[in-house]
C-alpha cells in the first residue's frame, strides 16, 4: 500500500519566514540610491532631484517593493502546494463527483475554488502593496475602487484560466503529442489576446475618451506620421482618480491599434517630456516591438509547454498517485500545472527583463533621433522619478528579476550623452 507524503503546513511557512528575512536583509541594505562616483552631483544623481526627506522615503518604499516581489513568488508556489499536497484539490474534485454533476458543470466549479482560493491566499500581499502605495501618496485610488479592479481582474483571470485549462486537459485525455497541439493552439490565442486587449479588457479598467487637448493631439499624430503610425486620434485613459503615477502606452494591432495618454501625464509634464514620451511609444511600433514581443511570447511558450510538459509527466509518476492524481487529464493536477508554470515563468524573468529592457532602451533612442532632441528627456525621468520614489538604481537582483525597463539613471546618462553631440544643456 503506498504511503502518502507528509505534508507539513508548518515546516513549508517556517521555510518560507526563513527566506522572507534573507529577502528582508538583502533589499533592506541595498536599497538606498546609490550611483557611481562619476555621476555623483549630476543629473543622475537622485541627490540633485529628490529631497532629503524623499531620498529616504525611497529608500524605504522600494525595499518594501522589492520585499513584496521577492516574498510573493514562493508564497504563491506555496499556495499551489498546498492545494496539491494538502488534499484540498483531490477533495473538492471527489466532493463534486459525489454530488453527481456533468462534467460541463463539475469542471467549471473546480476551476473556481482552485482560481478563488489562489486569489483569497494571495490577497494579503496585494493589500500591503495596495496600503504602501496609498501611504506614501502614489495611489489615489480609494478601497471601494482598489477592491472593484481586483474583482474584475479575478473575474478576467478565472475566464482566460476556465478556457485554457479546458483546452489544455483536453489535450492531456488524448493521445499523441499534445504537448505539440497544445502549442499550435496558443498561437492565435496569444494573436487574439493583444488584439482585443485595447478595446475589450483594457476599458473594463478604465474610461477612454478622445484626447481632450486638440493642439496637443494633432502635434502627437504629426509625430505618429513622421514615424509611419496609421493613427487618427490620440485616447486619454483617466488615471488621476487611482494614481499620481504617469504613463503612456501604444497597444493593439490592426485596427484595435491605441494611442493612450495618462491624464495625469497630461497635468504632470510638459508638451516637450509628453511628446519625448510618445515619440518612445512610437519607437515600440516602429521598430516592430509588438510584432517580436508576440513572437517572443510564442517561442517561449513552446519552451514552456515543452519542458513543463516533461516536467508535469515525470511528476505525476513520482508523486501522482500519493497526491490523488488518477491519470494526467485529472483535474485534481490543475494545481500541479499551475505551480509548473509559476517556477518556470519565475526562471524565465532574467532573460525576458533583459529583453524588455533592450526594446525600452532602443525605444529611448528612437525617441532622441525621431525629435532629434533630448529636451525634457531628463526632466521627465527626473519628475517620474519623483512622483513614484523609484530607486535610481536598483540592485543586481532586482533588475534580474523585476526590472523591465532601464533604471533612471541609465535613461537620465543615455540623454545626457545624447546631448553632448548636439551641442544642448542638460534639462
Amino acid at each position: 500500500m503506498l504511503t502518502r507524503p507528509r505534508f507539513s503546513p508548518a515546516k513549508w511557512l517556517l521555510l518560507l519566514l526563513v527566506y522572507a528575512l534573507i529577502a528582508a536583509a538583502y533589499v533592506w541594505y541595498t536599497a538606498p540610491n546609490n550611483v557611481p562616483v562619476r555621476y555623483a552631483g549630476t543629473a543622475a544623481d537622485p541627490a540633485t532631484y529628490f529631497t532629503p526627506q524623499q531620498l529616504k522615503d525611497s529608500a524605504v518604499l522600494n525595499a518594501q517593493r522589492n520585499w513584496i516581489f521577492f516574498t510573493s513568488v514562493p508564497w504563491e508556489w506555496l499556495i499551489y502546494l498546498f492545494l496539491l499536497a494538502g488534499g484540498l484539490a483531490r477533495y473538492w474534485r471527489d466532493a463534486l463527483e459525489r454530488r453527481g454533476l456533468p462534467l460541463i458543470i463539475r469542471f467549471p466549479l473546480f476551476v473556481l475554488l482552485v482560481d478563488a482560493a489562489s486569489f483569497l491566499l494571495y490577497l494579503p500581499l496585494r493589500i500591503y502593496g495596495y496600503s504602501l502605495s496609498k501611504a506614501y501618496g502614489i495611489s489615489t485610488q480609494p478601497v471601494a475602487g482598489w477592491i472593484r479592479d481586483k474583482l474584475i481582474a479575478f473575474g478576467v483571470g478565472y475566464v482566460t484560466l476556465l478556457a485554457v485549462s479546458a483546452v489544455v486537459f483536453w489535450l492531456l485525455s488524448r493521445r499523441g503529442r499534445w504537448w505539440l497541439k497544445l502549442w499550435l493552439l496558443s498561437i492565435p490565442f496569444t494573436v487574439f489576446m493583444m488584439f482585443v486587449q485595447p478595446v475589450i479588457i483594457d476599458p473594463l479598467y478604465n474610461q477612454f475618451t478622445r484626447l481632450s487637448n486638440p493642439q496637443l493631439e494633432s502635434k502627437i499624430l504629426a509625430l505618429a506620421a513622421k514615424a509611419d503610425i496609421p493613427a487618427d486620434r490620440v485616447y486619454e485613459v483617466d488615471m488621476s482618480t487611482k494614481t499620481n503615477a504617469i504613463n503612456a502606452y501604444v497597444t493593439g494591432i490592426g485596427s484595435s491599434l491605441r494611442i493612450v495618454l495618462w491624464d495625469t501625464t497630461l497635468k504632470q509634464l510638459t508638451e516637450p517630456e509628453i511628446l519625448l514620451i510618445m515619440a518612445h511609444e512610437m519607437g515600440h511600433y516602429a521598430m516592430h516591438h509588438l510584432e517580436w514581443s508576440a513572437l517572443g511570447a510564442v517561442g517561449s511558450s513552446l519552451v514552456v509547454i515543452a519542458v513543463g510538459g516533461w516536467i508535469y509527466v515525470w511528476s505525476l509518476r513520482r508523486w501522482g498517485e500519493a497526491w490523488g492524481i488518477r491519470s494526467r487529464s485529472d483535474l485534481a493536477a490543475l494545481p500541479l500545472l499551475l505551480l509548473i508554470l509559476a517556477v518556470l515563468s519565475f526562471a524565465a524573468l532574467p532573460v525576458s527583463n533583459y529583453v524588455s529592457r533592450h526594446a525600452e532602451s532602443s525605444a529611448d533612442a528612437y525617441a532622441l533621433r525621431l525629435l532629434n532632441s533630448a529636451d525634457g528627456s531628463v526632466s521627465m525621468q527626473q519628475k517620474t522619478g519623483v512622483i513614484t520614489l523609484s530607486d535610481v538604481n536598483p540592485p543586481l537582483l532586482v533588475r534580474w528579476f523585476r526590472d523591465d525597463h532601464p533604471s533612471d539613471m541609465e535613461r537620465i546618462i543615455a540623454a545626457m550623452a545624447f546631448e553632448k553631440p548636439h551641442g544642448k544643456k542638460g534639462s
